[in-house]
C-alpha cells in the first residue's frame, strides 16, 4: 500500500520553521506592505535634490536602503510562506502583490544612480568628511561610482530599462520550450515500468545501477533536445548576441569583463581557471578509468558517467542523528561556532520534512531582519544529512554576515556564496571517514566526494570553456547555429572525457539544457568555489586554529569588500593558479584514497 504525503497541517509543529520573528501573521505583514506604499510615494521629494548637501545625501540612502530592507522582509516572508504548501492561492496572491511592491520600489527609486554619479566621487568624500554618519554608506557609493564610466545618459538607460523584458526574452522562451513544450517520451524503469521521462527525473535514472535504464534515459532525453535545437539555438544565439551588443554599447571591453566587472573579478581569473584544468585533464581521466575498471565495463560510455561506483547505503538516518552527527563533524571549528550553529535547531530555523506542496529540494534563505532559514525535505539518507550539512554552511555565512555588517554591507556575493557550503559538506565527509569502520560506507562517502570534484569543479569549467568559446565567435561576427554550438559542446567532451571513454555523440545537444548559459558567465563560480572550499579545508586540517580563526573572520565579512580580497582573509589567493592545483592535487588523492580502500 502506498505511503499518503502528509499534508502541511499534520506536521508537528516541532519540525517546522518558525517565520513569525518576521511577521507574528499575516495581518501584520499587510501592515508593513502598506505602510511601504505609501513611503514609495514619499522618496520621490529626494529627486533633483540628493546632492544638495551633505545631509541631504545621508537622507536619501538612509530612506533608499531601509525601502529596500523592508521590501526583502516582506518578500522573504511571503515566498516562504508560499513554498511551505505551492498550492496555496492565498500566498500566491501575496507573492504577487510583493513583486507588484518591488517593481513600484524600483522604478520610483531609479533616479538615484543617475542622480548621484552626476557629480565627481570629489563631492562625495567632501560629504564624507562633513556628515560622519554618511560613513557606514561608503562602500555602497564607491560600487555605485564604479559604474559610473559604463553608465549610460539617462535617456539611454531609460532605453535599456524599457527593453529590460524584450532582452530577457530569449531565456523566458528557452525555459518554456525545456520546461512546457518539450516532451520526451517514456523509458521502463528498474521494476518493469513504464515512466515518462522529464528534465526533473532524468539525473535519477542517469544514477541508476541498471545500465539499461540509464542508457534509455540518455538517449531518450537528447532525442527529444534534438527536435528542438533549431529554436534553442537560437534562442541561446540571441541571447549572446544580446549580452555582447550591451557590454559594446556600454564601453566594456568585452561581455566577459562586463559579467565580472560587477563582483570586481579580473578575467585572468576565468581564463586562469580554464587554463589549470585543462593542465590537469589527466587526472579526471584517471577518474574515469577507475570507473571503468569498478563498473568492470568493457567501455565506459556517457551514460555511464553518473553510475555511483558504491550502491547507496541503506542506513537510515534520523534528523536527531543527522544534527548529532553534522555538530560532531564541525565542531573542528570551535565552540563558538558550534554554539551559534545550535541556534538553528533550538530557534526552529530549519522546516525539515516534505509535506504536499511542499517546493522540492533544499534552500537556504531568509532576510537582514530574520533567521537564515533552511528549506530541507528531509527522507533520512545520508544524502539528507550531507544537505544539512552543506545548507547549514550557507546559514552560517548568512549568520555571521548580518551580525557583523549593516545592512548596505552585509550581503555576500555569488562568487563566495557556495565556499562555506562545501566547506561543511568536505568536514563532514572526512568526519565519516575518519569514524566509520564499514568499507562499504567509506567507499559510499569517498564516491560522494568525487562526484563532487567531477560535477563542481570539472563539469563548471567545461560548461565556463563552451561559453568562452561561443562569445568569441560572435565577437568575431561569427554567427551561432545548432550545428556550430554542437561541434563546440562534442568537442569539448571529448576533451574532458579522454580517450578511453565513448563520447556519445547525442552528448552534443547537452548545450541546450543548461539553463545556466542564460545568465552569462556564473558557473565559473562554483568551480572557484569548490577551489577556495578545497584549500581552506586543508589549511583546517593541517594549520589547526590559526586557519580556523581566518575562516570564522571571512564569514563575518558578508560584502564588506569584494569576494576576490575577502577570500584572502581566508588564506586563499584565487588570482593565483596555486587554490585551483591544490584542488585538483586532492581530487587525485580521493581517487587514490578509493582504489587503496577498495583493493583491502
Amino acid at each position: 500500500m502506498a505511503i499518503k504525503e502528509q499534508t502541511r497541517a499534520e506536521i508537528d509543529e516541532k519540525f517546522k520553521w518558525d517565520l513569525s520573528v518576521m511577521y507574528c501573521c499575516d495581518e501584520k505583514w499587510y501592515e508593513e506592505y502598506k505602510k511601504v506604499k505609501e513611503k514609495v510615494s514619499e522618496f520621490s521629494k529626494y529627486q533633483g535634490h540628493i546632492l544638495d548637501s551633505s545631509q541631504s545625501l545621508y537622507n536619501t540612502l538612509k530612506d533608499y536602503v531601509n525601502l529596500e530592507r523592508v521590501l526583502s522582509k516582506l518578500y522573504v516572508y511571503a515566498c516562504m510562506k508560499s513554498d511551505e504548501d505551492t498550492s496555496n492561492t492565498h500566498y500566491q496572491k501575496m507573492k504577487g502583490e510583493v513583486q507588484n511592491l518591488s517593481v513600484l520600489v524600483s522604478s520610483t527609486t531609479s533616479f538615484v544612480v543617475p542622480e548621484l554619479i552626476q557629480s565627481d566621487y570629489s563631492l562625495i568624500e567632501q560629504y564624507i568628511a562633513e556628515l560622519p554618519e554618511l560613513a557606514c554608506y561608503k562602500r555602497m557609493l564607491k560600487d555605485i561610482y564604479r559604474f559610473k564610466k559604463y553608465t549610460l545618459s539617462k535617456k539611454e538607460e531609460k532605453i535599456i530599462s524599457k527593453l529590460s523584458k524584450v532582452l530577457d526574452s530569449s531565456s523566458l522562451t528557452a525555459n518554456l520550450v525545456r520546461n512546457s513544450d518539450l516532451t520526451f517520451g517514456t523509458i521502463t524503469d528498474e521494476e518493469g515500468r513504464e515512466v515518462e521521462l522529464t528534465n526533473s527525473n532524468f539525473t535519477k535514472y542517469m544514477e541508476s545501477s541498471n545500465r539499461d535504464v540509464r542508457k534509455q534515459a540518455f538517449y531518450t532525453l537528447y532525442q527529444g533536445y534534438e527536435k528542438v535545437k533549431n529554436t534553442l539555438a537560437s534562442t541561446l544565439a540571441s541571447q549572446v548576441e544580446t549580452n555582447v551588443a550591451i557590454a559594446d554599447i556600454r564601453g566594456y571591453k568585452s561581455a566577459l569583463e562586463m559579467s565580472l566587472f560587477g563582483s570586481n573579478v579580473d578575467v585572468n581569473i576565468y581564463h586562469n581557471l580554464i587554463k589549470v584544468v585543462n593542465d590537469n585533464l589527466h587526472v579526471l581521466h584517471k577518474y574515469y578509468n577507475l570507473k571503468k575498471e569498478y563498473l568492470k565495463l568493457d567501455e565506459l560510455n556517457l551514460y555511464d558517467v553518473y553510475a555511483p561506483l558504491v550502491e547507496e547505503e541503506n542506513n537510515v538516518y534520523k534528523f536527531e542523528k543527522a544534527k548529532e552527527i553534522v555538530i560532531n563533524a564541525l565542531s573542528v571549528l570551535g565552540e563558538k561556532y558550534i554554539n551559534d550553529l545550535k541556534r538553528a535547531f533550538d530557534e526552529k530555523w530549519i522546516d525539515i520534512y516534505p509535506n504536499k506542496g511542499k517546493r522540492s529540494g533544499a534552500y537556504s534563505w531568509g532576510c537582514y531582519d530574520s533567521y537564515p532559514y533552511i528549506l530541507l525535505n528531509y527522507h533520512e539518507r545520508f544524502n539528507d544529512v550531507s544537505t544539512l550539512a552543506h545548507e547549514l554552511g550557507h546559514s552560517m555565512h548568512s549568520f555571521y554576515s548580518r551580525k557583523h555588517n549593516e545592512y548596505q554591507d552585509a550581503h555576500y556575493e555569488i562568487f563566495v556564496a557556495e565556499v562555506a557550503s562545501i566547506v561543511n559538506e568536505l568536514l563532514l565527509y572526512r568526519y565519516m571517514i575518519d569514524n566509520s569502520n564499514d568499507k562499504k560506507q567509506k567507499l559510499n562517502i569517498l564516491n560522494n566526494i568525487l562526484e563532487l570534484f567531477r560535477g563542481t569543479l570539472f563539469r563548471q569549467t567545461m560548461f565556463a570553456e563552451f561559453e568562452l568559446e561561443i562569445y568569441n565567435l560572435v565577437n568575431n561576427n561569427e554567427v551561432l547555429t545548432h550545428d556550430t554550438l554542437s561541434k563546440i559542446y562534442y568537442d569539448l567532451n571529448k576533451k574532458y572525457f579522454g580517450d578511453n571513454v565513448v563520447v556519445n555523440e547525442e552528448i552534443k545537444y547537452e548545450w541546450a539544457r543548461i539553463p545556466h548559459f542564460y545568465t552569462s558567465f556564473y558557473v565559473y563560480q562554483y568551480a572557484t568555489g569548490m577551489a577556495a572550499a578545497c584549500a581552506i579545508v586543508n589549511d583546517i586540517i593541517n594549520k589547526g586554529e590559526d586557519a580556523i580563526n581566518k575562516y570564522l573572520e571571512f564569514l563575518k565579512t558578508g560584502g564588506r569588500d569584494y569576494p576576490v580580497e575577502l577570500l584572502k582573509i581566508a588564506g586563499v589567493d584565487l588570482s593565483k593558479p596555486e587554490p585551483i592545483k591544490e584542488a585538483i592535487k586532492l581530487f587525485e588523492k580521493t581517487i587514490d584514497e578509493f582504489i587503496k580502500l577498495s583493493q583491502k
